[in-house]
C-alpha cells in the first residue's frame, strides 16, 4: 500500500485538496496535474499504479488524454471522473477500457472503494476465497461420507468443480492440494459406489440416472417435438464439467439457460461406446445385435465411430421424428471454418447435429507431444487451453450465427477424461483391448482394488469379443499398464489424460439446453 502511486488529472485540482489529503493519510502517493498534455508527459516519465482522469477539461479532453495514455501503456487502470451523465460519454469511456467511472461530486469513500476494487481486487478475492473454502472444507468432508445416490454424487461433484475453479484465483498451494486430496478421496468413494450400483441401473424398474443411450430421447427429442425453433445439437468430444464451466460465460453472451443437467456416461467412458450410444439410443450390446453393419468391437479393424449419422437416423425413425436433419463431424480447423461459412444453409433444418473433436485431440496430444505436456501439466492448465481454444474456434462463430438465426442450442459431450497418475498392473492375451482405462478380453489378471471387474458383460449392456470375455474398468486415477515393459508404460503414460474408466470427471458430464437471447 505504501508504494501505490496515483496520478490525478483535473482542471480544478485545487478544489480536490481534501480528497488528496484523505488519500495521503491512507499512505497513497498522489501526483496532481491540471491538463491532459502535462498528464501524458508525467504518465510517460513515472510508473503510476492508477490514474484518476477528469473527462471534461479544456485543451485535450479526458477521452483524448485517455486514448494517448492507453497507446503508450494500456495496463495501468484509469478511473474516469465526470460531471456528465450523458450515456454516449459513458459508452465511449467504457469502450476505451477504463477501469471505473465515477460521477461528480465524489466523496472520499467512493474514491477509496474504487482504488480497492482496482488495485486490491485480486488480494481481496483471494483472501475471501481462502476464508470461504476453509469454512467449507469440513462440510465437504462430512457430505462426502454421506453421499449415497447418483443425484447426490452429481451435486457433490458440481460443488468440487466450483471450488476447483474458485481456488484458481489464489496463490495458496496448500489449499489447492487439500482440495485435490478431497477430490482424490471422492473418486475413491465414487468408484466403490459405481461398483455397488452400476449393474442395477440396467434393470428397467431401477431408480437410475440418465445414461448415454437415453440422453437424446430425454433432452433433444422433446425439443424437436415442440417445433418452435430449429435445434443446433453440439457434442463436444471429451468435455468435462469443469471445462464447460470455464467457458460457459462466453456462451451466455448469446444464449440463456433453459435447462442445465448432468447425466452419466455409460462404461466404458470411451468414444466408440458412449458417443455411439448417444446417437443410436441403444446400448453397445443392442447396437451389435441390431446393426452389425455399423458396430465394431475393440479388436476389430477400422474406425469405430464411422456410422454416427446412420445411428442417429435410425433413432429418429424409431422415435417417430420425421424431420429434416443434418449431421457434421468436425475434426480439424478447415472443416470447422467450412461449416461456419455455410452455416446459413442449415436454417431450414429441424435438427443440425455437430460433433466437435478438438478437446479429445488435445487430451491425446498431451500423451504424444512434449510441448502439450508442458502446456497442460495439470487440470488448471488443461482448462486454460480449452478456454483459449473455444474463444478462437469456429465453434464459437457457429454458436453466434445460430443465435442470430434463432436456433435453440443443446451442448453436451460423450464422456470426460482424467489425469492418470498411478499405474496398475494387468496381464492379458494378444487379443486384449488396448485402452489404458479399461480392458476387455479373456484371462485378464489384475489388481482387484484398482478396478471394477464385470465377468458377464451383457449385464451392463456390453458385447463380448468371445464367449469368455470380461471387462475391467480402472477406478480413480489409475491407468492399466502391462507387466511386460511396465517401466516404459509408466514413464510414458503417467500424468496423461485418459478416458474409459470410472471417475467423477469421466462419468458425470453436462448437458445444457439454451435459448437464443
Amino acid at each position: 500500500m505504501n508504494n501505490i502511486k496515483i496520478l490525478w488529472v483535473d482542471d480544478e485540482i485545487d478544489l480536490l485538496k481534501p480528497h488528496i489529503l484523505f488519500l495521503e493519510k491512507k499512505n497513497y502517493d498522489v501526483t496532481t496535474c491540471n491538463n491532459g498534455q502535462d498528464a501524458i508527459d508525467l504518465y510517460k516519465e513515472t510508473a503510476f499504479d492508477v490514474v484518476f482522469l477528469d473527462e471534461n477539461m479544456p485543451g485535450l479532453s479526458g477521452l483524448e488524454t485517455l486514448s494517448e495514455m492507453k497507446e503508450y501503456k494500456s495496463s495501468t487502470p484509469v478511473i474516469m471522473i465526470t460531471k456528465s451523465e450523458e450515456e454516449y460519454i459513458m459508452e465511449e469511456a467504457i469502450g476505451s477500457k477504463i477501469a471505473d467511472y465515477l460521477i461528480k461530486p465524489v466523496n472520499p469513500n467512493q474514491i477509496l472503494l474504487s482504488l480497492k476494487k482496482n488495485l486490491d481486487h485480486s488480494r481481496l478475492i483471494s483472501e475471501k476465497t481462502t476464508l470461504d473454502y476453509q469454512k467449507e472444507f469440513r462440510k465437504i468432508a462430512m457430505e462426502m461420507s454421506m453421499v449415497n445416490s447418483f443425484d447426490e454424487w452429481a451435486e457433490f461433484y458440481r460443488k468440487l468443480v466450483y471450488w476447483e475453479i474458485e481456488l484458481e484465483t489464489i496463490e495458496d498451494q496448500n489449499l489447492i492440494q487439500i482440495l485435490e486430496s478431497q477430490k482424490a478421496e471422492a473418486n475413491l468413494q465414487f468408484g466403490k459406489f459405481i461398483e455397488r450400483n452400476y449393474e442395477d441401473w440396467f434393470d428397467e424398474k431401477a431408480d437410475k440416472p440418465i445414461l448415454s443411450h437415453k440422453l437424446f430421447g430425454e433432452f433433444v427429442a422433446p425439443e424437436i417435438r415442440k417445433k418452435d425453433k430449429p435445434i443446433l445439437f453440439v457434442v463436444i468430444d471429451n468435455l468435462r464439467l469443469d471445462q464447460w464451466k470455464i467457458f460457459e460465460s462466453i456462451v451466455f453472451n448469446h444464449y440463456k439457460v433453459e435447462k442445465e443437467a448432468n447425466y452419466y456416461s455409460i462404461l466404458p467412458t470411451a468414444t466408440q461406446y458412449a458417443r455411439n450410444a448417444i446417437f443410436s439410443g441403444l446400448l453397445p450390446l443392442e447396437m451389435e445385435k441390431k446393426f452389425p453393419q455399423y458396430w465394431k468391437n475393440d479388436t476389430e479393424e477400422g474406425g469405430k465411430n464411422l456410422h454416427e449419422a446412420d445411428f442417429l437416423n435410425e433413432q429418429l425413425k424409431r422415435l417417430g421424428l420425421n424431420i429434416k436433419s443434418e449431421y457434421y463431424k468436425i475434426t480439424n480447423l478447415r472443416d470447422g471454418k467450412k461449416l461456419v461459412d455455410n452455416f446459413k444453409a442449415c436454417k431450414n433444418n429441424d435438427l443440425t447435429t455437430v460433433v466437435y473433436n478438438f478437446v479429445d485431440m488435445l487430451s491425446h496430444a498431451k500423451t504424444e507431444m512434449d510441448v502439450v505436456k508442458e502446456l497442460a501439466s495439470n487440470d488448471k492448465a488443461y482448462r486454460s487451453l480449452t478456454l483459449s481454444w473455444f474463444k478462437n474456434s469456429p465453434l464459437l462463430e457457429m454458436i453466434q450465427q445460430a443465435q442470430q438465426m434463432g436456433f435453440k442450442l443443446i451442448i453436451t459431450t460423450d464422456h470426460g477424461t482424467i489425469n492418470c497418475k498411478n499405474p496398475s498392473k494387468v496381464i492379458g492375451d494378444k487379443n486384449t483391448s488396448l485402452n489404458l482405462r479399461y480392458k476387455t478380453g479373456r484371462s485378464l489378471t489384475y489388481e482387484d482394488k484398482d478396478v471394477y471387474a464385470v465377468k458377464d458383460p451383457k449385464k451392463i449392456g456390453l458385447p463380448s469379443i468371445n464367449m469368455t470375455s470380461s471387462y475391467i474398468f480402472a477406478k480413480s486415477d489409475y491407468f492399466l499398464a502391462y507387466v511386460n515393459n511396465f517401466n516404459h508404460y509408466v514413464s510414458y503414460y503417467r500424468n496423461t489424460y485418459q478416458h474409459g474408466g470410472i471417475s467423477l470427471e469421466e462419468m458425470i458430464i453436462p448437458c445444457i439446453v439454451l435459448n437464443p437471447k
